[in-house]
């Protein structure tokens, strides 16, 4: 099917292709459309799929906890509050190495109340053990799942995935879209096949009491498999291309970098804005490129390390910050070129934070304003008068 579509409903178009077995919904804008649209599917028998209306997003979590530990493909999504409410669930999805996709629709995380998007709730749990997709269109983040759920339930993965998408700009906005039908997802999706699973006939415990001398291997077990997904991740996407005929997801996305002297490192939607400025900035005879961050987690060092160490000036931008300190992915992309003989000079910014549009004036200002200059944790487009800068 090729139709313009909400992100919302291609979303869960895509979800009913990949024949999920167990779905948990608790409202929150701005993921709420996509689970309306899957009780949709389920009401007309479109779906074959227990469809549960819970009572708070921990208990979305631990539904398809307990579905995936049963053996069954099971889905959730949620946003901003809703999503750190399942951050002790999160954490145990992880722990228990459980194949399991939900979307993450980004919005900024309260106080002051804001429904708008920026990545500051899906990096905030970027250490629970999940594998993070960031897409830059709808049609990314559609594709995202699929391989999400290829990835999640290859045996020597069993990790879960995060999709994220940036709130009302991906949810809700809409595109051109294809969305393969099931049959044609079973070609690449096999049924899901549990390596472990909780059944009365065959009795097995999970998540048991691990002390001192046991509970640090089980985080060395999750950190060398993250280490092994890197690999896989690629694969994937080569696979995913073959099927479907169109390159979407990996680790990373270059764009105009061979010759690129100064280069913007971002992810998300964002991303799609910066490449309007580099093309514009080459024909004015810039030697600029973008570094799209496709897998923030495991954390694709090697790859950037080699298609940035050449570049003499990086901007990494970013729609969070870690208050107190800098942005996250800046001090990543910083820590690539520690002790190493390159020696970019690497700028961290803010920008877009509670929906603040990231336009092609911020981003021509970061190119051009900041040449030769270094900045670590400059906000863009900030509105505060010049004579209050205390937060007040």
């Amino acid at each position: 099917m090729r139709a313009i579509m909400e992100g919302s409903e291609a979303v869960a178009w895509t979800i009913r292709a990949c024949r999920v077995g167990a779905i948990s919904a608790y409202p929150i804008t701005p993921q709420t459309r996509i689970v309306e649209f899957l009780s949709t599917f389920v009401a007309n028998g479109d779906l074959k799929a227990q469809f549960v209306n819970v009572e708070s997003e921990h208990s979305a979590a631990s539904f398809v906890l307990g579905a995936s530990a049963t053996g069954v493909r099971a889905y959730s999504a949620t946003s901003s509050q809703g999503f750190l409410l399942m951050a002790e669930v999160l954490f145990n999805i992880a722990g228990l190495r459980l194949p399991l996709v939900i979307t993450v629709a980004n919005r900024s995380v309260s106080a002051p109340i804001n429904i708008w998007n920026d990545h500051q709730d899906s990096v905030t749990l970027r250490d629970a053990g999940w594998i993070q997709f960031y897409g830059e269109s709808i049609q990314e983040v559609c594709d995202l799942h699929i391989q999400g759920y290829r990835i999640s339930e290859d045996p020597k993965v069993l990790l879960p995935v995060m999709v994220c998408m940036d709130g009302y700009i991906l949810t809700h906005g809409r595109e051109i879209v294809e969305i393969p039908e099931p049959e044609e997802v079973d070609k690449f999706l096999p049924p899901y096949k549990p390596v472990h699973v909780l059944d009365v006939d065959n009795p097995v415990s999970m998540g048991l009491l691990a002390g001192p001398e046991s509970y640090m291997e089980t985080r060395y077990a999750i950190h060398k498999t993250m280490e092994e997904v890197l690999e896989i991740i690629p694969q994937v996407a080569d696979e995913f291309e073959k099927v479907f005929g169109r390159r979407s997801g990996g680790l990373i996305e270059s764009y105009k970098t061979e010759d690129a002297e100064r280069v913007i490192v971002g992810k998300g939607s964002m991303m799609g804005t910066v490449k309007e400025v580099v093309d514009q900035l080459r024909a004015e005879g810039e030697k600029v490129g973008a570094v799209k961050v496709i897998t923030h987690r495991p954390f694709p060092a090697q790859v950037l390390y080699q298609t940035l160490k050449e570049v003499k000036e990086i901007a990494v931008v970013e729609k969070s910050i870690s208050l107190g300190c800098w942005s996250p992915l800046f001090t990543e992309i910083k820590a690539l070129f520690q002790g190493k003989k390159e020696n970019p000079s690497i700028s961290g910014f803010v920008i877009g934070l509670g929906g603040r549009d990231v336009t092609t004036k911020d981003i021509r200002k970061i190119f051009l304003d900041w040449k030769g200059k270094v900045a670590e944790g400059e906000f863009i487009n900030l509105r505060l008068p010049q004579e209050n800068k205390g937060g007040k």
